[in-house]
């Protein structure tokens, strides 16, 4: 699904990311974790197309995406969540869902004049389309409240809630535990689970030990921009590299 191959990314002298080799395969939930500053949100971008790699390449579904813009990637069916939510705070649940669909007519101001129809028709489904992905998150009582009343894990769910919009086949998730209490990250788990089962792909950066434990498999670990460990669980747990580099600092 996902293949990088000599990624490096270069600020300077320093490469916050130092040659990674990376695949995700199709239909998994992959765990990406590691210290601060190992790289992972870095890493993020460059397959996002938010930053070019300094050397290296990047396919997705067997497309060269490095150095693409990430509406063009986002267009291929690979979005990303952002570790901080980013609604549109001001304006509803709902119309937040609804901005997501790329080349709506409506964007052309014109069109509403020459071609209301179309409009109309693209805004009907897209309003569907937004109820039905809000109900799946568990946000259509709040479909008519401002985004920026709802809490940080209903903001999670709401980045989910507008990364389905487009059908997705695989989801970059940036700590979509953080900040979010017990009872919504059970909520937020569960969707990320169902998704799966539907055939959604996932790479998720978490320091949620207990998260990635249950869900992902395998678990990629990073420390100062490389990839140090790939394997499952236990394996993880075991090794003492990452014990050393990681798993030492976080208490597991």
């Amino acid at each position: 699904m996902l293949e990088l191959r000599g990624v490096v990314r270069s600020f300077g002298s320093m490469n916050a990311v130092d040659g990674v080799d990376l695949t995700v395969g199709a239909g998994t939930i992959t765990g990406l974790i590691g210290p601060n500053g190992a790289g992972k949100t870095t890493l993020f971008n460059i397959v996002a197309g938010t930053l070019p790699p300094t050397a290296g390449t990047v396919s997705f579904r067997g497309t060269r995406i490095d150095g693409q813009t990430p509406d063009r990637i986002f267009r291929l069916g690979l979005a990303r969540s952002f570790q901080i939510p980013r609604p549109f705070a001001g304006m509803t649940v709902l119309e937040n869902a609804m901005l997501v669909p790329v080349g709506q007519a409506g964007e052309r101001f014109w069109n509403n004049w020459w071609a209301g129809g179309r409009v109309r028709s693209e805004e009907r489904r897209a309003r569907e389309r937004a109820a039905e992905v809000l109900a799946f998150c568990g946000l259509a009582d709040k479909r008519g409240d401002l985004a920026g009343t709802l809490s940080g894990g209903q903001q999670k769910l709401l980045e989910l809630a507008r990364v389905l919009m487009v059908d997705p086949a695989m989801i970059l998730l940036d700590e979509p535990a953080a900040g979010v209490n017990p009872t919504l990250l059970e909520t937020l788990i569960e969707k990320i689970v169902a998704l799966n089962a539907r055939g959604v792909s996932f790479l998720v950066i978490e320091h949620n030990m207990d998260m990635v434990m249950r869900i992902c498999r395998p678990i990629v670990v990073m420390a100062q921009g490389r990839v140090i460990f790939e394997g499952e669980g236990d394996a993880v747990r075991a090794d003492p590299r990452v014990v050393d580099a990681y798993l030492g600092d976080v208490g597991a």
